[in-house]
């Protein structure tokens, strides 16, 4: 074990922050711990803000990792509401927006994303909303309570949680996707299909091939979207929902390693010494698929939260867990585990009832498993995560067999 920092700073207060924090205590860490955070909520859980908290079905409390007397009794330092403007690795520390230094010997980067703008004229107009944290759910729901016509921007993940959970409210709702399909690069044709299919079967009015050109008013307030093609779609809310961008400023001015986010390596550590990152944040060298990647779920910032604490702490550290994430859509329910580019794969078994709504779809390279969804079926990521774990060949003529367990494989 290397030597353990006397103070660690956390710059960023999401659930990465949350984890790592509680994982230094648990570990018998006692020096000081300091937390800042732009945002003045304390660290809290992301999906329900698209999911059960936006439909109504989650208080709000609900969402707190942990209640201020826990930071209290644990002796974390507090600083919320303030952002991070500058870190400088060199001396320590983390200037704050109201000219405070804060000093560390250990950092860790856990800023997050926000939403990217799709740079549309009238994006600005009241009644467009973007979804990304906690104060952004508040006024969607808020917003939906009252809406007759909700228009989704962009048919990805929180696009299509925040339709059903639309029509759950019994919004109107027209999803654009420019892509030929919802999901498409994430899940390929045969199954994005399925998400497809979904949607419409909840009259969702789902126009994928299509380009938004702008959104129009009346009086200051949106009144619709006008297509490339001319067509128009009238709404009094829309969600731009076309994706997110790492918050990777301060590491780039600080002279840190970054491309599509900051890069680390699989103990997530940093190019510069004393400096770590974990979450959406980090471009962390996954041993296990031999390549960098950013992974923006939930799943992602809890667990590199607590190896990044552990590595801090000087432990052996290779952060070698799978991409894993969830979803919830009206009766579908919905968990995936592994890394599938758009290209990545030659073919897709499909396991089960698929019109049903009750299969497993595996993705493979050759004879090798890439990854794994289990539909409205809990049982299978222990075997699909094995599979793609171990990188042994597999037989695509058992595979295909619905009697042959996937834990025989």
């Amino acid at each position: 074990m290397g030597q353990v920092p006397r103070s660690i700073q956390v710059v960023g207060a999401g659930l990465a922050a949350a984890t790592a924090i509680e994982t230094l205590r648990t570990e018998g860490y006692d020096g000081e711990i300091t937390l800042v955070g732009a945002e003045p909520h304390l660290p809290y859980e992301r999906p329900p803000l698209s999911k059960d908290y936006l439909a109504g079905g989650a208080e709000r409390d609900s969402v707190f990792v942990h209640t201020r007397d826990w930071f209290d009794e644990n002796g974390v330092r507090l600083h919320l509401g303030i952002r991070a403007v500058a870190i400088d690795p060199g001396a320590g520390s983390t200037r704050l927006e109201d000219g405070s230094s804060v000093a560390w010997d250990a950092l860790l980067l856990a800023t997050g994303s926000r939403p990217r703008r799709a740079g549309l004229p009238g994006e600005d107009l009241d009644g467009v909303l973007h979804l990304r944290d906690l104060d952004d759910s508040d006024r969607l729901r808020d917003a939906l309570s009252g809406a007759e016509r909700l228009a989704v921007i962009g048919g990805g993940w929180i696009g299509l949680e925040v339709a059903a959970a639309a029509r759950g409210a019994d919004v109107d709702v027209t999803v654009l996707e420019r892509g030929e399909l919802p999901l498409l690069g994430v899940l390929g044709p045969e199954v994005a299909g399925v998400f497809a299919e979904l949607h419409r079967d909840h009259h969702v009015d789902l126009r994928c091939g299509v380009e938004v050109s702008r959104l129009v008013g009346e009086g200051g307030h949106v009144a619709g979207v006008e297509l490339a093609d001319g067509q128009s779609i009238p709404a009094d809310l829309i969600l731009v929902a076309v994706g997110a961008e790492p918050n990777t400023g301060l590491a780039s001015e600080a002279g840190l390693q970054v491309a599509d986010g900051v890069v680390v390596d699989s103990a997530l550590r940093a190019s510069v010494p004393g400096v770590w990152a974990a979450g959406d944040i980090a471009e962390a060298f996954h041993p296990v698929l031999g390549a960098h990647l950013r992974v923006e779920h939930w799943d992602n910032a809890r667990e590199q939260g607590r190896a990044a604490a552990r590595s801090m702490l000087g432990q052996p550290m290779s952060y070698d867990r799978l991409p894993y994430f969830y979803t919830d859509q009206y009766e579908l329910g919905m968990e995936y585990t592994g890394f599938l580019g758009p290209r990545d794969y030659d073919h897709v078994v499909l396991r089960g009832d698929v019109p049903g709504l009750e299969f497993v779809a595996i993705w493979c390279s050759e004879d090798r498993v890439i990854a794994g969804m289990g539909v409205n079926v809990w049982d299978a990521m222990d075997s699909v995560r094995d599979l793609v774990t171990s990188g042994r060949e597999v037989s695509l003529e058992r595979l295909r067999d619905p009697d042959v367990a996937l834990s025989d494989l």
